[in-house]
């Protein structure tokens, strides 16, 4: 098996975001990758194989990239796998319906002297909207495969495939620039000795421009003496061009793009528009786009995630299946079985395996973790997202964000472990502290989130102050951190993908791919969790704990019993909401204590998981600092709500 992948070729998918390279990646392996349409979902790079013509195929599926100049570690991660594989095609996926802004990118590959196969997806809308592509014109002037296609339906799939399999050699092209930009060009190829696997005149380029990535490269490559020279001949042309450098290349490449599609494009009659791109239009201007937002935020989370997924299916499930047929036999077994208090107490105790981590795991966080993958995958595979980044990016643009960070804060509500690595998309390290911030101080991930839905959602009054303290919270401290931390503020460009009708089979295979990917990660933290909440209390050492964080919590007005489902909160911030559940079960909380709690626990640290890859995206120093100020902050937004309540008689 080894000797078979060591032989297989490489074929790269590359192309912006949203373009379809997934569904590419899907067609030709038959593998299953989750496939979104916003962009920002290829976090890593997906791995497949095919056999194409008795011979076997890698197919690489690549995260999005604008350029062979990056700027995200999204781009990064995209272009490294162009420095350091050698591929035996690089497939560039663009959108018909933006082929001029696309195309620049096809001639750096070109450029670069990479095996390009060209890929024109998503050629039924551009149709619609009344574009002509003549493809074999375009095939000509490149000197490249073109192949038209709607992936989606398999259509130029096996033109495709007949592509990749007799791709005999690269047609390198230099595209011809400027006399002066040539000149310089020139000067920088006569300096360049080392060996790469891009060509001398797209390193010249990327070196010409400043290029981190490169000029390391270019250090391990070249001798000290070379370097030296490389070295200066680059500044010498940096510092002369240093007003118009990036301009003048992006010019000169639009003017190339222009001569290449000179015929290939004609502009027909469009059809009349469509209602999905009226409603696109209302979905991202604010004054209809706020409406359509609530609508979506009440059905969505507050009916079927809060009501039906942590109201109706918890009751069921928890209420009527697990307490009457199957805990009842399930502790009786263990009683008569287990005569060892102790190994009963692991098993079936409070905080027993079962008890505590099986039944929370099953009953309790599962049918709203469904529930919320079965809304979110609807709503991306319509193509909402990018709409939504669009509407919130002048109000996210004043916390320091762009509307590009909507897609980690809107994943937060998934899972915020997964948001967090995500924030690798955003454009600057400021913003992705601030991002990483807030996904740690104030988005509820989906189990949390449906548990206190459907804990407040009985009382509308204690609902909304709960809301509206949370986003009062979001706002706050993400306008008082764009003042303090010192950065640009970033530049927003987004994809839009067409509006369009769910897929019934990809929201489903979708969601339950999500489900079970969640439920194989949480069950064995419930699990651990449970055991050490188990040894904890054997050993005294969790009555010592919640006796350190009693006065504390005491202090916010609520009974010393809840101390426990914060500390449940840090193993997972379900954890915690579903020790709410059970204390609000048994009476023991007030409606104002059960707000105050719910936003205190929403506010808590985060959990382990998420924890842990914050130290890994921010480093040590950041996240710490996130942790005790997230810590502090929602003890004190506790203590501040409790006094208010009680002070105004609000949920009295």
């Amino acid at each position: 098996m080894s000797d078979l992948h060591m032989s297989s070729a490489k074929v790269v998918l590359v192309g912006n975001p949203n373009v379809g390279k997934s569904v590419v990646f899907n067609a030709l392996t038959g593998a299953y990758t989750t496939v979104s349409n916003y962009p920002g979902t290829s976090v890593e790079v997906s791995h497949g194989h095919c056999n194409l013509s008795d011979r076997r195929y890698e197919i690489l599926d690549t995260p999005g990239m604008y350029s062979m100049m990056p700027i995200t570690e999204e781009e990064r991660v995209a272009r490294r796998i162009l420095l350091t594989e050698d591929p035996h095609a690089v497939v560039h996926v663009i959108d018909a319906r933006n082929i001029e802004r696309m195309l620049p990118m096809t001639l750096q590959l070109i450029e670069a002297g990479l095996p390009v196969i060209l890929v024109i997806n998503i050629l039924d809308e551009a149709e619609r909207l009344g574009m002509q592509l003549d493809l074999n014109l375009l095939q000509e002037n490149l000197g490249i495969p073109v192949i038209g296609a709607v992936m989606k339906r398999k259509v130029g799939l096996d033109e495709l495939r007949q592509a990749i399999t007799t791709y005999a050699s690269v047609p390198y092209k230099p595209f011809v620039y400027a006399l002066d930009l040539e000149q310089d060009i020139e000067k920088i190829i006569q300096s360049i000795h080392g060996e790469y696997r891009l060509s001398r005149r797209a390193m010249s380029l990327l070196i010409m421009q400043k290029d981190d990535d490169i000029q390391d490269l270019a250090v391990e490559k070249e001798s000290e003496s070379d370097y030296r020279e490389l070295l200066e001949t680059t500044r010498e042309i940096s510092f002369r061009r240093r007003a118009d450098l990036h301009l003048q290349i992006s010019l000169e490449r639009r003017k190339v793009c222009k001569q290449m599609l000179d015929g290939v494009v004609t502009q027909t009659l469009a059809e009349k528009e469509p209602f999905s791109e009226k409603l696109s239009s209302w979905m991202m201007n604010p004054v209809t786009g706020a409406p359509i937002l609530m609508l979506v935020v009440y059905f969505g989370l507050y009916k079927f995630v809060g009501g039906f997924g942590a109201g109706t299916l918890v009751d069921f499930l928890e209420g009527k299946i697990f307490e009457n047929y199957i805990n009842p036999p399930v502790v009786n077994f263990f009683e008569t079985y287990l005569s060892t208090e102790w190994l009963f107490e692991l098993i079936a105790g409070e905080y027993g395996v079962w008890t505590l981590g099986i039944r929370y795991a099953v009953a309790l966080v599962l049918p709203i973790v469904g529930t919320f993958f079965l809304v979110f995958s609807l709503l991306e595979d319509t193509g909402y997202f990018p709409r939504l980044a669009l509407l919130v990016d002048r109000l996210f643009k004043r916390i320091g964000l762009s509307g590009r960070a909507v897609i980690p804060i809107v994943l937060g509500f998934g899972c915020d472990t997964m948001a967090t690595l995500v924030t690798r998309t955003l454009e600057t390290k400021r913003e992705r502290i601030i991002a990483t911030m807030l996904l740690a101080l104030a988005i509820p991930c989906s189990a949390q989130l449906g548990v206190i839905l459907g804990l407040l959602s009985s009382s509308p009054d204690a609902l909304f102050v709960w809301t509206v303290f949370l986003i009062m919270c979001f706002l706050l401290i993400g306008f008082l951190a764009a003042k303090v931390l010192p950065g640009e503020s970033p530049v927003f460009y987004m994809e839009i993908p067409p509006l369009r009708f769910p897929q019934l089979r990809n929201v489903l295979v979708k969601t339950l791919t999500r489900m079970q990917s969640y439920f194989v990660e949480i069950l064995p933290l419930f699990l651990v969790a449970s055991v050490v909440l188990w040894a904890g209390k054997m050993t005294g050492t969790l009555q010592n704990v919640i006796g350190v964080f009693s006065p504390i919590v005491t202090a916010i007005g609520l009974p010393v019993e809840v101390t426990t489902a914060f500390v449940f909160g840090f193993f997972r911030r379900d954890f915690g909401a579903a020790g709410l559940y059970d204390l609000q079960s048994s009476g023991v909380l007030n409606v104002a204590q059960l707000t105050v709690a719910a936003v205190t626990l929403t506010l808590f640290v985060p959990c382990v998981a998420q924890f842990l890859v914050m130290l890994k995206e921010r480093g040590v120093k950041v996240s710490v600092i996130i942790f005790v100020f997230v810590t502090v902050l929602a003890f004190s937004s506790g203590w501040f709500l409790n006094k208010f309540l009680l002070a105004t008689g609000f949920l009295a």
